[in-house]
């Protein structure tokens, strides 16, 4: 009987296996596999954790949550940090000579924090003061650029005081510079003075002679002056970038307020500054001066001086432009070229008012944006020339 009983269950253990294997595949079918009744598998699988999950409601509805952040939470925006000192936690002076001393600490920690709202305080207004020059900046050259764009009369007057006082706007946030340079080394002493107190509330720890509130609020202090050196070094790292920021920003700012002066001695925009673009390392002057090219290569522009006041500017900065599109690492060589006729004071006459012309076009270059040291001037004179002519090389 017992025996039979034994091969009984052996031939029933596989087929309950199967069943349960079976049962599991379903669960799993249901779970994982979109229904054939249109039944969601998210719904599905909804249903099958609810049961499973129906013992723990009552342990979790009893569970706190986190609260959720405060707006105040949120990060500050780049360039807007405000930094507050942590503060002094005042506490009853036990009587012994290291409680005397922790007093002295804590006053000097709290002298230390004022000259750092000071420091605060100042770079607030700095700030204010430069986003509402810059914005005021902006403004008057975004005028000027919309009516040089659909073209104006040649200087424009009411462009000019348009120019000048965005030239006004900014001179205020290139002021901004020196003083945000001399906050900068005020807050180097500041921080310097906040890791020597430091050392010094470390070095108290060592007196004898103190209670155990000595070295509770000693404890306490050393937080804070902790804090407080991280607040400083914040402080001075933003003044650093900001320093460096306003100094790039005034650069390039100046090249494009040059630019849009010729653009307006013209009365039309010519395009942004030249200053602007990375440069490469420009080849070396051509063997023999740049008066050798005449006749040698082709020249990227011919300027023809034959009247009195040429425009020369806008074709001047396109094909300079495109140029530098192409090669970053290009040069330039200029050359004033005269007419060989004539006698010698008509020749030395012509010669001095060519190379005054190619000035003028080193000048507008400049102007324009294009560093000094990637252009050379020089001078010849050709029989092929029909009068005063400046030749522009690309090297």
């Amino acid at each position: 009987m017992y025996k039979r009983e034994i091969s009984l269950l052996r031939r029933t253990a596989p087929v309950l296996a199967t069943v349960f294997f079976l049962g599991a595949c379903t669960f799993m079918d249901e779970a994982l596999l979109p229904s054939l009744t249109g039944e969601s598998a998210s719904s599905a699988q909804t249903q099958a954790a609810a049961s499973a999950a129906a013992p723990q409601a009552t342990a979790q509805a009893q569970t706190p949550r986190a609260a959720p952040a405060a707006p105040g939470g949120a990060p500050s925006l780049f360039g807007s940090s405000n930094f507050e000192a942590p503060g002094v936690t005042n506490a009853q002076p036990s009587g012994t000579h290291v409680g005397q001393k922790i007093e002295e600490l804590r006053g000097d920690l709290a002298r230390l924090q004022s000259r750092m709202s000071e420091h605060n305080g100042q770079l607030q207004g700095q700030r204010a003061a430069a986003r509402q020059s810059a914005n005021a900046y902006h403004s008057l050259v975004g005028d000027v650029n919309s009516r040089l764009q659909v073209g104006t009369t040649p200087g424009n007057p009411e462009l000019v005081a348009e120019w000048n006082q965005a030239q006004v706007e900014l001179n205020k946030v290139g002021e901004s510079i020196s003083v945000l340079n001399a906050l900068s080394n005020e807050a180097a002493s500041t921080s310097a003075l906040a890791a020597f107190l430091l050392e010094s509330t470390r070095a108290t720890f060592e007196l004898r002679g103190a209670v155990e509130e000595d070295h509770r609020q000693l404890a306490i202090l050393e937080d804070e002056v902790n804090k407080t050196v991280v607040v400083v070094d914040r402080l001075l790292n933003e003044l650093s970038e900001d320093v460096a920021r306003t100094q790039n920003y005034f650069t390039a700012e100046r090249s494009n307020l040059t630019a849009m002066q010729v653009a307006i001695d013209n009365g039309e925009y010519i395009g942004g500054s030249l200053a602007s673009r990375a440069y490469g390392v420009p080849a070396p002057p051509p063997t023999g001066g740049a008066a050798a090219l005449v006749g040698q290569r082709q020249p990227l522009v011919v300027i023809r001086f034959a009247d009195p006041n040429v425009q020369y500017e806008q074709a001047l900065f396109s094909v300079v432009n495109r140029a530098l599109e192409r090669r970053p690492n290009a040069g330039f060589d200029l050359v004033a070229i005269t007419p060989n006729t004539g006698s010698p004071a008509q020749i030395s006459l012509a010669t001095t008012k060519s190379r005054r012309n190619a000035e003028n076009v080193l000048r507008s270059l400049t102007s324009m944006g294009l560093p000094a040291d990637r252009v050379t001037l020089s001078a010849t004179s050709s029989a092929q020339a029909q009068g005063n002519e400046v030749h522009v090389y690309v090297r």
